[in-house]
């Protein structure tokens, strides 16, 4: 129950402040203290690895990517289909990059905070996919192993700092 909260219209949260997830980060550690009877002061990045449970952020930056794969395989909503447009070099299909499945990231503006928009993150996080993953033939091909990417860089930060989940 509490995790379906947690992802109920987190692709808005895109492009925050970690300041502005923490508390949400701080609610999903006490549902994993909850499941596995911890006590309060446990650390939680172990019951997040046996749970298979990605940190808030990562399952922001999951559903972001999940709705721009809808977007360039045609099943998204209309109003997302003009948010994210797909990338044409000015050059021509004589790159390399013009068949990699790239969103246009839109140029940046004068105003403030242009670029936590959802259309400006959402490409940037999109491009910085592998391009094999990008590419995924299903929805939940593509889903696992963006799953596993954002699983993986977790656990990299976590052994470099050793309180990723806090």
């Amino acid at each position: 129950m509490v995790i379906s909260r947690l992802d109920y219209c987190n692709a808005l949260l895109v492009g925050l402040p970690a300041c502005a997830v923490k508390p949400l980060q701080m609610v999903q550690n006490a549902a994993a203290r909850l499941v596995f009877n911890q006590p309060k002061r446990s650390h939680v990045t172990s019951l997040f690895i046996n749970l298979h449970w990605l940190p808030v952020a990562a399952r922001i930056q999951h559903k972001a990517l999940t709705l721009a794969y809808k977007v360039t395989s045609g099943s998204a909503p209309t109003y997302l289909n003009v948010m994210l447009n797909a990338y044409i070099p000015s050059r021509g299909a004589m790159l390399r990059s013009s068949n990699t499945n790239r969103l246009a990231v839109p140029s940046p503006k004068t105003k403030r905070g242009h670029f936590k928009l959802f259309s400006v993150v959402v490409p940037q996080l999109w491009n910085n996919l592998p391009v094999p993953t990008r590419a995924a033939t299903s929805l939940s091909t593509f889903k696992k192993l963006v799953k596993t990417l954002l699983f993986r860089d977790c656990l990299t930060k976590t052994n470099s700092t050793n309180h990723l989940f806090t």
